[in-house]
C-alpha cells in the first residue's frame, strides 16, 4: 500500500480574502442536525413566553430572588440544585466526547445553530457560496451593496429576536415588550439588549468559526478526551489515497477525486483528508457531501465517516470501554443526586436567629428569657397557615404568634422562650417546629440560663 506523503497544511484553508463561503449541503446528518437543533432552537424562542397559572414556566427572576422552572419556584438556596444540573450536563458532555467526538459542538451548540442560521440566511441574500467567492474582490455597489445591506439588516434583525428572548427569561418577556414598544425600558434592561445584540451578531455573523477555534475551551481539551476508540469524523486514507481525478484515474487511484466538496462544506474551513484537527467540530457536512459524490461516481459511500482509529487500521473496536463506561457511571449518578436534590427540596425556609445582645433576660415574674426571630419564606404559593410549637425540656414556655402566614416574600416573627428562674441551669437543646397539617419542618436552637 503506498503512503500518504507528508504535507505541512494550515490550521483552517481560508477562501478569498481570508474568509470561509461555506457551501451548503443535504444529507441525512445534516437532517439530522436540524432534527436536533430546531427543536431546540424553537424551545429556546418560544418556551420564554410559556406561563403556567400567570407564573412563567422559566424565568430567572432577581428581583424577587426566584428561580421560575418548569411550574417549581427555586430560591437562592437551591443554586446547589442547578449546579447538580450543570454537573450532570458536563459529563454527559465528557461521556459523548470519548464515545463520538465533538457531536455536541456539530449537533447542539448555539453557536453552530445560529451560525447555520446565519450562513442560510447569507446564501438567501447573497446567493450560493461560489458566487459569494467570485464578487469577494469586487466592490461593493449597486445590486451586490443591496444585498450586503439585506443580509446584515437580517443578521441584525436575528440577533435582536435572539437578545429579546435571553433578556426575557430574567425579565418577564411580556412586560419587556411592552415596555419596548412603549420605549420606557430601563437601563439595565436596554444594556442587555444592545449587549446581546452585538455578541449574537458578532459571533455567529461575524467571528463564526473563530469562535469554535479560537475562543471556545472544549476545541482545546478534546484531544484529552479522544482515545483510539473514540468515533469521530474521519477519512479512510486506506481507501481513498492516491487522490486521482475521474480523467486521470489509473489501477492504482484510490476512490477520493479530489472534488474538494468536503473542504466547501465545512464551516471551520479545514480539510478532514489531511487528519484528525483541533477544529473539526464533527458537523458531518463532509460525510453528506462526500456520499453524494460516492453515488455519483459509482463507489461505496463511507470514504468519510464516523469512524475511531481502531477501525480504520482494521482493528477491533469495542464502543463500550472502561473509560466510556466510568462517564456513564457518573453521569446516572449525577442525575440520580440531582433527581434525589429536588425531591427532598422543602417548599418553605425556616430560620431562628438568637437575639443579639444579653444572652438571656430576667423578666417581671422572674423568669429567665430568650429572645428569637423566626424567619419564613415560602417558594410555592397557596400554602395553608402554619402552627409554630416549641419542644426541649420541660418548663420551657414560647411567647408569640402560635399562627403564621407565609408567603414568596420573607416574613419575621418574634418569640420569647422563658423558664421560671433556678429551673435549667446553662445550655438547653430547644426546637421551633412549624406544621400546617401536609408539611412539618423543624429548626433548631439553644436556651441559655444562668448557672452551670
Amino acid at each position: 500500500m503506498q503512503q500518504i506523503p507528508v504535507r505541512n497544511v494550515p490550521s483552517t484553508t481560508t477562501a478569498v480574502g481570508g474568509k470561509i463561503h461555506v457551501r451548503l449541503t443535504e444529507g441525512k446528518f445534516q437532517n439530522l442536525r436540524r432534527i436536533i437543533s430546531g427543536p431546540l432552537l424553537l424551545a429556546y424562542l418560544l418556551l420564554v413566553w410559556i406561563e403556567v397559572d400567570g407564573q412563567p414556566w422559566l424565568l430567572f427572576d432577581f428581583s424577587s430572588h426566584r428561580i421560575q422552572m418548569f411550574g417549581t419556584s427555586l430560591s437562592w438556596y437551591d443554586l446547589p440544585l442547578l449546579a447538580g444540573v450543570m454537573i450532570a450536563g458536563s459529563a454527559l458532555l465528557f461521556f459523548m466526547a470519548v464515545g463520538w467526538g465533538r457531536l455536541w459542538c456539530g449537533f447542539a451548540c448555539p453557536q453552530s445553530i445560529w451560525t447555520w442560521l446565519f450562513i442560510r440566511i447569507e446564501t438567501f441574500t447573497e446567493g450560493r457560496s461560489s458566487v459569494r467567492a467570485r464578487q469577494e474582490a469586487n466592490s461593493l455597489r449597486g445590486k451586490r451593496l443591496l444585498r450586503r445591506i439585506a443580509k446584515h439588516l437580517l443578521w441584525l434583525l436575528a440577533a435582536f429576536i435572539t437578545a429579546l428572548t435571553f433578556t426575557g427569561y430574567f425579565v418577564p418577556v411580556r412586560e419587556l415588550v411592552s415596555d419596548l414598544a412603549q420605549l420606557q425600558l430601563d437601563w439595565t434592561s436596554t444594556g442587555w439588549l444592545i449587549t446581546m445584540t452585538a455578541l449574537t451578531y458578532l459571533n455567529a455573523g461575524l467571528a463564526r468559526e473563530k469562535v469554535c477555534t479560537h475562543m471556545c475551551p472544549y476545541a482545546r481539551f478534546q484531544g484529552v478526551m479522544f482515545d483510539s476508540a473514540t468515533r469521530t469524523v474521519s477519512y479512510d486514507a486506506a481507501r481513498g489515497e492516491p487522490r486521482s481525478n475521474q480523467r486521470n484515474r489509473g489501477s492504482d487511484s484510490g476512490d477520493c477525486v479530489d472534488c474538494g466538496l468536503c473542504v466547501q462544506v465545512c464551516p471551520t474551513g479545514i480539510d478532514i483528508r489531511d487528519g484528525l484537527q483541533y477544529e473539526c467540530i464533527d458537523c458531518a457536512a463532509c460525510i453528506d457531501a462526500c456520499d453524494a459524490v460516492m453515488d455519483k461516481v459509482g463507489r461505496e459511500r463511507g470514504l468519510i465517516r464516523f469512524a475511531s482509529e481502531q477501525q480504520l487500521s482494521k482493528q477491533s473496536s469495542p464502543l463500550w470501554r472502561p473509560r466510556l463506561i466510568g462517564y456513564a457511571v457518573v453521569v446516572m449518578l449525577s442525575v440520580a443526586a440531582t433527581v434525589w436534590g429536588f425531591s427532598q427540596r422543602s417548599p418553605v425556609l425556616i430560620e431562628i436567629q438568637r437575639e443579639r445582645g444579653a444572652l438571656f433576660q430576667v423578666d417581671s415574674a422572674n423568669n429567665i428569657c430568650n429572645y428569637y426571630q423566626m424567619k419564613l419564606e415560602a417558594f410555592d404559593d397557596g400554602l395553608k397557615p402554619f402552627q409554630v410549637i416549641l419542644t426541649g425540656p420541660d418548663g420551657l414556655t414560647l411567647k408569640g404568634p402560635s399562627v403564621v402566614e407565609v408567603s414568596l416574600k420573607p416574613r419575621w416573627f418574634d418569640y420569647r422562650v422563658c423558664s421560671p428562674a433556678g429551673t435549667m441551669k446553662g445550655t438547653s437543646e430547644i426546637a421551633f417546629e412549624i406544621s400546617n397539617g401536609t408539611l412539618q419542618l423543624s429548626k433548631s436552637s439553644t436556651f441559655i440560663a444562668p448557672g452551670i
